[in-house]
């Protein structure tokens, strides 16, 4: 018994005989760029930084979130490390006060360094 031989699958394009010889791309031509641009123009003076801000950075965050019908949850969040949820409209509110007190003590929004001395 033989074997039937097997279709071919793929199609292979035949090898040219000899090789050939690379042809030098045509040049491209650059659409709207002008020539000569940046020796003839204005130098270009720095302009301010635009996202550069008063010194001023969030240290502390409350995110509360109500939905309708549904209980109301909060978090406190401070980049001294606290993180504080609350569930339930009672919890939320005291948490809303203690995130109060907390920025007003946070060692991070009031530095503790000569404190003591006054």
């Amino acid at each position: 018994m033989n074997t039937p031989s097997r279709p071919r699958l793929k199609s292979i394009t035949p090898t040219p005989p000899r090789p050939r010889t690379a042809e030098p791309a045509s040049p491209s031509t650059a659409v709207g760029v002008p020539t000569g641009a940046a020796r003839k123009g204005v130098p270009s003076a720095p302009r301010p930084d635009p996202q550069a801000g008063d010194g001023r950075y969030p240290v502390a965050w409350l995110r509360i979130t109500a939905p309708y019908g549904a209980t109301p949850t909060a978090r406190s969040t401070c980049l001294c490390g606290r993180d504080q949820p609350a569930f339930g409209e009672r919890r939320v509110l005291e948490l809303i006060a203690d995130h109060e007190d907390h920025r007003a003590h946070c060692p991070l929004r009031t530095p503790q360094e000569g404190r003591t001395a006054a």
